[in-house]
Formats: C-alpha cells, structure tokens, sequence
C-alpha cells in the first residue's frame, strides 16, 4: 500500500507476535521498522494474551539481569516494560521517534549518555536507569512510575497522578497486566527489588491501607489499592 504525500509502502511484518510492529520501505529502499497504537481488538489490548507473557525469557536476559541488579530494579518489571514498548524488537521506531528495545526518545538516550539507541546493551542500560530515577522520583510507586515512562515526569507531576491520556492510561494497565502476570485492574501486592538492600513490595495507590490478611502473611505488605 502507498501513502499519498509520504511516498512509504506500509506492510505489516507477518512474522511478528505483536501486531503493532510495521514496516516503512521509504523512496530510496531505506526501511525503518516502527510500532503504532493498538485498536481494541489487537493482541495490545488482550489482557488475558497479555498476562501469558509474565517474566518473558529473551536473548536479552543477561543484559537485563546486569543492570537490574545494579540499579536494583526488578527485571521481571523492565521486561514487562520491554514487551509492551517493543515486543522485544530491537529495531522498534515509533511513530515519536523512540527507538530501541525500552523505546527512548532521543532526550532521554541524551541524558542517559546513550549513543546507539538501537544497541540493546545501551538501550536497556538507559532504560533501566530512566525507570530507576522514576521510582525514586515516585517513591516506588508502579502506576505513576509507569505512567511517567510513557507520558513523561512533567506530566504525571502536573495531574498529581496518571494523566487523563487514554495512551498513558491502557499503557499502564498493559505493563502491570504483563509484570503481575493476570488482567490488572484490582487490588494486587508484588515483590521487586529495593534499591536500599533487600526485598521489598513496591506500592500503588492507597499506600497506608493493607489488608489485615496481606499484613498477616506478607509482614510490611503494602497495599495497591484498588483501579
């Protein structure tokens, strides 16, 4: 198919799990791989699909378990931020112009020293530092950290929370789908890893509230709240 104006044949690449991948081949054959939105009836929006791809084993895991561990991050959360980024497409572009397995916008890979946004090893290196400086930022609060990923820092400040963008919205409840490993959207309480040492669950909303059962089993249990 052609696109009048732009002179870029679109063609959807048939042998990628994720809907969302494409492929540009411009004028001069130059092509350039990118993802687009979901529509509600894509795999993007699937959650029961979604929650199968839980801790999603890839040829990336050593990178990502290295840097995990430094930035103590959970690895189980950059991977479930890499699947609904990129689909674990190195080469992913999006229509934005993110690049890369965790898609950093050329601002970021900026601040991260970031030089090759498509290297994986650089990619998740500034990835995993960008999510390390949300959840501090954010308290270790997934949703908002989350949803600064996507809609940036300013944003989530500027709303006191995750912002009224539909994007934003079905982003973090993508994410959260896939690193709790079932259709979010009720209460839930996770493990990750603690940047000051040591295990500990990592909050959401309600922060003060824990279920008298969750406080009797998981001692320190923060509560997620309900969404």
């Amino acid at each position: 198919m052609r696109m009048t104006g732009a002179g870029v044949a679109v063609l959807m690449v048939a042998t990628m799990a994720s809907a969302d991948v494409r492929l540009a081949v411009r004028k001069d054959g130059t092509k350039l791989i990118y993802n687009v939105g979901r529509g509600s009836g894509g795999r993007g929006t699937d959650f029961s699909w979604l929650a199968k791809k839980h801790d999603r084993r890839s040829r990336y895991d050593p990178i990502i378990e290295r840097y995990a561990e430094k930035y103590r991050v959970d690895p189980v959360l950059v991977r479930a931020v890499i699947q609904v980024e990129s689909d674990f497409n190195p080469g992913c572009v999006s229509h934005k112009g993110a690049r890369g397995l965790m898609q950093l916008i050329p601002e970021t890979a900026r601040r991260y020293g970031v030089k090759a946004m498509h290297d994986p090893d650089q990619n998740i290196h500034g990835g995993i530092r960008y999510l390390a400086d949300l959840l501090e930022m954010f308290n270790d609060d997934l949703p908002r950290a989350l949803a600064a990923y996507n809609a940036g820092e300013g944003a989530v400040q500027k709303h006191g929370g995750i912002p009224p963008y539909d994007e934003t919205t079905q982003y973090v409840q993508r994410a959260l789908t896939v690193y709790y490993g079932r259709p979010y959207g009720g209460g839930a309480v996770s493990f990750a890893g603690n940047r000051s040492g040591g295990p500990k669950l990592r909050g959401g909303f309600g922060r003060g509230l824990v279920p008298p059962i969750a406080a009797a089993l998981l001692p320190g249990a923060k509560y997620l709240g309900t969404h």
